[in-house]
């Protein structure tokens, strides 16, 4: 059904016009939920600090993990003592507030969790209700909180929004669920602070809103490859030319494996639903080629495991003329009304 989905959102054809009366429903449902959040019907939660969300409007991956941890180490940089609040998808434990580590069980917490709090150091916590884990953020002493994918989480108040859009699909079909990706209508990009693009957008502008066009680009740019078992790590340029089987289970796992062939690899793709738990069957392959997988696979998979497995660790690269007078907008608007949305 997933990939049936896909199809359609992204390669085109007409099966989307027997899915638009429930596209047509759903709209109904969103526009009624943010009619009730806006004439006070349904309660909001404002922090006592500021509150960055990073998220999206479509289904499926963006970017948004490697934007929130570039996002909270700037930020640290600047002198604030940021925290993270994620839902925890994945994990079997969301109806109460959970702080996360870098040894937390990923089927208990979610995988992206696990990977925030080893790749920023900073507080996590996991819940459902992101106010909620808000608010034991603020408890344990942050000054700034940022919400890893909750645009739509309407109940926790916000001072910044940034949307994150994948460059290669962009917006689909640009209908709302089930006909299209949309997780809301496209003016929604209007009232977000900025927007940010995985790689260049489409090559077809004419059908691109005056927002797509002008919104910030970056790069996920891998430059080392490290065995889950820690005994080794390489430039990942020492793999240009060999056969691998590459594992991917997010959101989008063509541009992982577009990114390992960027890199000189012939690859054999192994790709899976988002988040899922992968066991020692799915990564057995009956040869010796070497087995590359993405950050957040690795996470769930045993450490110990043989040295033909490794993780690919990737960063976000903006371009600094571009990030740094936005990052001081940001500063500046969470230092000069740090409650306020």
């Amino acid at each position: 059904m997933y990939t049936w989905l896909h199809r359609i959102w992204y390669e085109g054809g007409s099966l989307y016009q027997v899915l638009l009366p429930l596209s047509g429903l759903y709209w109904l449902l969103i526009a009624l939920r943010r009619s009730l959040y806006r004439a006070g019907l349904l309660r909001t939660f404002r922090a006592d600090v500021p509150v960055i969300v990073v998220g999206n409007i479509t289904a499926g991956g963006t970017g948004k993990t490697p934007v929130t941890i570039w996002l909270s180490r700037e930020l640290r940089g600047r002198g604030f003592n940021p925290g993270i609040v994620s839902r925890g998808y994945g994990g079997s434990r969301s109806s109460t507030s959970m702080r996360v580590d870098s040894a937390s069980d990923t089927s208990v917490v979610g995988d992206e969790p696990v990977l925030l709090a080893r790749r920023t150091g900073c507080p996590v916590v996991v819940d459902a209700d992101r106010a909620r884990a808000a608010q034991m953020l603020i408890d344990d002493g942050v000054d700034v909180i940022i919400a890893d994918d909750g645009l739509q989480h309407y109940r926790l108040e916000r001072s910044y929004e940034i949307c994150v859009i994948d460059g290669a699909r962009g917006l689909g079909n640009r209908l709302l669920l089930p006909a299209g990706p949309l997780r809301e209508t496209i003016d929604r990009l209007t009232d977000v602070d900025q927007v940010l693009v995985n790689g260049r957008m489409g090559s077809n502008v004419a059908n691109l809103t005056a927002i797509e066009q002008n919104a910030i680009e970056f790069e996920l740019v891998a430059t080392e490859v490290s065995r889950l078992n820690g005994s080794l790590t390489r430039p990942i340029d020492k793999f240009s030319g060999t056969t691998v089987h590459a594992v991917a289970a997010i959101g989008n796992p063509v541009r992982f494996f577009d990114m390992l062939r960027a890199h000189g690899m012939q690859v054999i793709e192994h790709a899976f639903r988002d988040h899922a738990r992968l066991s020692d069957d799915d990564l057995r392959f009956g040869d010796d080629f070497e087995v590359l997988m993405t950050e957040k696979d690795a996470i769930k998979v045993d450490a110990s495991i043989s040295d033909k497995y490794w993780t690919v660790p990737v960063d976000l690269a903006i371009d600094p003329v571009v990030s740094g007078p936005w990052l001081t907008q940001i500063e500046s608007r969470l230092r000069s009304n740090p409650e306020q949305p």
